[in-house]
C-alpha cells in the first residue's frame, strides 16, 4: 500500500485521556450518539446529551446503563433553535465548568429520489423537491439560522433519526466559542463532525443527502482557518460507511447477508472517541468501514498533484498563498436584496 494512505490504528490506550473531560453529544439518545456517550462515560468523561424533548425516556435508559450516571446530563433542545442550543452549552458549563469535546452527530436522508423525472404532478409538470430542501436544511444549513423557529419533519415515522442531524453549523460555532474561553494549546478543545462516505462519494444518487454530507466535509475544511488562528481547538471528522441505524433499515439485513464490510454503532463510537482525543489529528477525517479506518484529508492533499496535475496544483497553491499573504479571503460587501419574491 502506498505510504500516502494512512490507516488509523485502533488505540484504546488513548481513551484514558477522556477522564475528567466534558463531552457534549448532539443526538445522544440513540445509535452512534448513544454509543459515543456510553464509551466516553465509561472512560471517566462527563457526558451531556442534547436531543429533542420527546427523547427524554430514551436518554433516561442510556443514563441508567452508564457506569457513571452521576456524570451525565440530558438537556432537551431543538437544535434548529439557536437559543436552545446556546442553552445546552450554558447548562454544560454551569454543571461541569467547561466544554472539552463536542460531537456533532449526524443522520437524515430523503425518502424519495430527488432527481426522479417520473415523479410528476397530475398535469405532468415536475414536483418541487420540498423534502430535499428539508433534508439539506436539517443536515447543513437549517441550524445556521439563529432566528429560525421552523420545525423540520420530513417523515413522521423517522422523525427522531431525521432530527438527530440538526447540528453541524450551530454545534460547530457554539463549540468553538465556548472552547475558546478555556482551552489552551496544551489542552485543546476538540470538535468532531460526523460526515459519511457520501461526503466523499456520490454513486448512490441520493442527491440531498450526498450534497449535505459533501457540505459537512466542506465545513470541516473551512473550519481549519479559525482553528489554526486560535491554536487551541482541533476540528476533525469521522465518515462512517454502512452502519445499521434507522436510515439504513430498508437494506441492513441484505447488506449483512452479503458479507460486505460493515460497522456497528460501537465501532464508529470508538473511532469518534479516539479521534476526539488524538492530539496528532488536526483537520483530519477518518473514514471507517469495518476493519478499515483511513484518514481522508491528508491523503487527498498528498495525492493532489497526481489528481489534477503538478502544474494546476501549483496554480491553486499560489492562490492559497495569495489569500494567506493578504490576511484571508476578503468577503464582499453585504447587499440587501429585499424580500424574496415567490413566483
Amino acid at each position: 500500500m502506498p505510504s500516502r494512505y494512512r490507516q488509523i490504528d485502533h488505540d484504546p490506550g488513548l481513551l484514558a485521556s477522556l477522564g475528567g473531560k466534558t463531552v457534549i453529544v448532539t443526538g445522544g439518545a440513540a445509535g452512534i450518539g448513544a454509543a459515543t456517550v456510553k464509551l466516553c462515560n465509561s472512560n471517566g468523561a462527563n457526558v451531556v446529551m442534547a436531543d429533542l424533548e420527546h427523547t427524554r425516556y430514551a436518554t433516561k435508559a442510556v443514563v441508567a446503563d452508564l457506569p457513571h450516571p452521576d456524570k451525565a446530563l440530558f438537556v432537551p433542545a431543538d437544535i434548529l433553535d439557536w437559543r436552545q442550543m446556546r442553552g445546552v452549552f450554558e447548562k454544560t458549563v454551569e454543571r461541569f465548568g467547561r466544554v472539552d469535546v463536542v460531537v456533532a452527530n449526524a443522520g437524515t436522508m430523503e425518502s424519495a429520489m430527488v432527481l426522479d423525472l417520473d415523479d410528476t404532478e397530475a398535469d405532468g409538470s415536475p414536483k418541487e423537491p420540498r423534502e430535499a430542501y428539508k433534508v439539506i436544511d436539517v443536515n447543513l444549513k437549517g441550524t445556521l439560522n439563529s432566528k429560525s423557529s421552523s420545525r423540520v419533519n420530513v417523515q413522521s415515522n423517522s422523525h427522531h433519526e431525521l432530527t438527530r442531524k440538526l447540528r453541524q453549523n450551530t454545534a460547530l460555532k457554539l463549540a468553538m466559542h465556548y472552547m475558546n474561553k478555556t482551552a489552551t494549546p496544551a489542552t485543546p478543545g476538540s470538535i468532531i463532525l460526523i460526515a459519511s462516505t457520501s461526503g466523499y462519494f456520490g454513486s448512490t444518487g441520493v442527491s440531498a443527502y450526498i450534497a449535505s454530507k459533501h457540505g459537512v466535509v466542506g465545513l470541516l475544511r473551512a473550519a481549519q482557518v479559525e482553528a489554526r488562528k486560535r491554536g487551541n481547538i482541533r476540528v476533525n471528522g469521522v465518515a462512517p460507511a454502512f452502519t445499521p441505524t434507522a436510515i439504513t433499515a430498508e437494506y441492513s439485513q441484505r447488506w449483512k447477508e452479503t458479507g460486505l464490510e460493515s460497522n456497528t454503532v460501537e465501532d464508529v463510537a470508538g473511532v469518534v472517541a479516539q479521534t476526539a482525543v488524538d492530539a496528532r489529528l488536526k483537520g483530519a477525517c477518518v473514514l471507517v468501514a469495518g476493519k478499515y479506518r483511513r484518514e481522508m484529508e491528508q491523503t487527498r492533499a498528498a495525492f493532489a498533484k497526481d489528481w489534477i496535475g503538478e502544474d494546476l496544483a501549483g496554480v491553486l497553491s499560489s492562490g492559497a498563498k495569495f489569500f494567506e499573504a493578504i490576511g484571508g479571503y476578503p468577503l464582499p460587501k453585504r447587499v440587501d436584496l429585499g424580500p424574496i419574491q415567490h413566483m
